[in-house]
């Protein structure tokens, strides 16, 4: 594991290592099916679909059980490195990339989003998931991501997001702060009603903190370029991607 990592590491390692036997199978009924469909928008973006080269290494961060690999390997010849901060979802991430076949193609490797184990400019392309809540320094990660991205070469990211209209953010509250807690518990135990009393609170003080034209802003200093946003599923997704500058 990385040496020493703080308070932050150590609550998202905490939150996240009883979860992996249901991770996946629950993560799709408790978003009603977009946690999928988000995926597939943010590995689009780093996937051109237009016959342009595709990324030969792609770097997955925050890959937990290796969802976002595995869709990567199955659309593309990519090879992919996987990276989490948590040794329990990892090992659940290897049981599916060997249940896949997938071995040669998805290395799966523990470590910090705010310190990569890896040389500056060596990954065609990066993807990352649900992260930027459990840095310390959400602008200083999304330099240290750029930093291993080679020049030309996209980032694409996913994350939850709160919606804007007042009729959808109204039933967005009443789902994260109290269907999504008790159906955690119903569905998943004690560590899923753990993490459903968390998400939506902890969603809303990180938009008042780091608003998404915030968030944008943090992707160009950290040297991306042409850099959109998609609001998704009535404003409960954010799909994010950027190309890394020249030079």
């Amino acid at each position: 594991m990385p040496a020493e990592p703080d308070d932050v590491n150590q609550f998202a390692r905490g939150l996240f290592a009883p979860l992996p036997d249901r991770y996946d199978r629950l993560a799709e009924l408790l978003s009603f099916g977009q946690n999928g469909r988000w995926r597939a928008a943010m590995v689009g973006c780093v996937l051109p679909a237009d016959g342009a080269a595709a990324p030969a290494l792609v770097l997955d961060v925050a890959s937990g059980t290796a969802g976002v690999a595995l869709r990567i390997a199955a659309r593309s010849a990519a090879r992919v490195v996987g990276l989490d901060l948590t040794e329990q979802m990892l090992r659940q991430g290897q049981a599916r990339v060997r249940s896949a076949g997938a071995q040669r193609r998805i290395a799966l490797v523990a470590g910090r989003a705010e310190q990569l184990p890896f040389p500056d400019g060596c990954f065609d392309a990066l993807t990352f998931t649900y992260l930027l809540r459990y840095v310390r320094d959400p602008r200083s990660t999304l330099a240290e991501l750029a930093r291993v991205l080679k020049p030309g070469g996209t980032m694409a990211s996913l994350e939850f997001c709160v919606p804007s209209g007042m009729p959808a953010r109204l039933a967005w509250l009443a789902y994260t702060r109290l269907a999504l807690p008790a159906a955690g518990l119903l569905l998943g135990g004690r560590g899923w009603l753990r993490v459903g009393r968390f998400l939506g609170p902890n969603i809303s003080a990180h938009y008042r903190r780091y608003p998404v034209a915030w968030t944008v802003d943090a992707w160009q200093r950290a040297g991306m370029t042409d850099v959109g946003a998609r609001v998704m599923s009535l404003g409960g997704g954010l799909v994010m991607w950027g190309v890394r500058a020249a030079g």
